[in-house]
């Protein structure tokens, strides 16, 4: 089983993070199944945020009788120092808890810092004082941001999309972190689902011993393929290679990552899988685009009024419209 230290946090925990986010979408039966089975195996780390509806509720249900035994992040996606604290009083009742170990700012379009006008830092240190959260962690989608954080010597963890798709310029990010003692938390490791080779996607992240993949696990295979890798770990040898530079030329350019900042849609596109649409036909089984999930993004896509909401609210800055409309002639006619 393969370790990591997430930076001055201290935290060593199994290379295999839960992301709670996809737990949202099923029962609360099937959610305390799933996490129960995956702390059993070794899964000692949960990521969350108050933005992700009943997760935090889910975790709390499942993992509370052993929760000396867990490391649970979660998130405030306010900019208002006082919902920051009425989210984090929530977040802590949703878990069954008195201590975050790792809270976050969700994707701020900024850094917060000690002073500046929004006094959202200032929360966090207040609320650390407290006993209420043990580390202060940001994540983000906007390099500059992130850069920013790692720079400020303010933040123990940041949580950015990491995978062999990332950028030189991403790398740089990660490997600044490792020098400056600071844990990643690795989310859209698997890229929202455009990376299918999650072996291959497991043994490149080995490579870095400061990060951790946030992987979201919705489905028991999906937590048993992941699981898997703890016995028998993929290695990054020439065949894994080889598949991450046929990705990494089959995905070069623009394409969505799935983050959601985008919604809502004026238009009430899914936007998320309807401007991956295209890709996902070519990468994924079947099962997964004729789901009830991906036909309902699909129903207004063809509706898009290029009314640029998407583009403005992108951190990635892609063209979504020409994507969608790309995606629609692709959809429409296996429908």
């Amino acid at each position: 089983m393969d370790y990591v230290t997430l930076g001055s946090t201290g935290i060593t925990v199994n290379k295999n993070g839960f992301g709670a986010l996809p737990i949202q979408r099923v029962s609360e039966s099937e959610a305390e199944y799933l996490l129960k089975k995956a702390y059993r195996n070794g899964i000692e780390f949960f990521d969350s945020a108050r933005d992700y509806s009943d997760s935090e509720k889910k975790l709390g249900l499942a993992l509370s009788d052993v929760r000396d035994k867990v490391f649970i992040a979660t998130k405030t996606l306010t900019l208002d120092k006082s919902i920051f604290w009425e989210h984090l009083e929530t977040s802590l009742k949703m878990l069954k808890t008195d201590y975050i170990d790792i809270y976050q700012f969700h994707n701020p379009p900024f850094c917060p810092k000690p002073g500046d006008e929004s006094g959202l830092y200032d929360a966090m240190l207040e609320a650390k004082a407290q006993g209420k959260i043990r580390h202060i962690g940001i994540t983000n989608h906007r390099l500059h941001v992130a850069r920013e954080a790692a720079e400020s010597g303010l933040y123990e963890t940041i949580q950015y999309p990491v995978s062999y798709l990332a950028s030189p310029e991403e790398i740089e990010l990660v490997q600044s972190c490792a020098d400056k003692n600071i844990g990643v938390l690795a989310m859209k490791a698997l890229s929202g689902g455009l990376i299918t080779d999650s072996a291959a996607a497991y043994a490149y992240l080995l490579q870095f011993g400061n990060v951790i993949p946030i992987w979201g696990i919705q489905r028991e295979s999906e937590l048993d393929e992941f699981l898997s890798y703890q016995d028998a770990t993929p290695c990054l040898d020439s065949s894994s290679k080889a598949a991450i530079e046929r990705d990494k030329e089959e995905l070069s350019g623009e394409f969505c990552r799935g983050c959601g900042y985008c919604l809502p849609c004026p238009a009430g596109i899914g936007i998320p899988i309807a401007a991956r649409m295209s890709l996902l036909l070519r990468r994924a089984h079947e099962s997964f685009f004729f789901n009830k999930h991906c036909r309902e993004s699909m129903l207004h896509a063809g509706e898009c009024t290029n009314c640029r909401h998407c583009v403005e609210h992108c951190p990635y800055g892609i063209d979504a419209p020409k994507l969608i409309r790309e995606s629609w002639e692709d959809y429409r006619d296996l429908i």
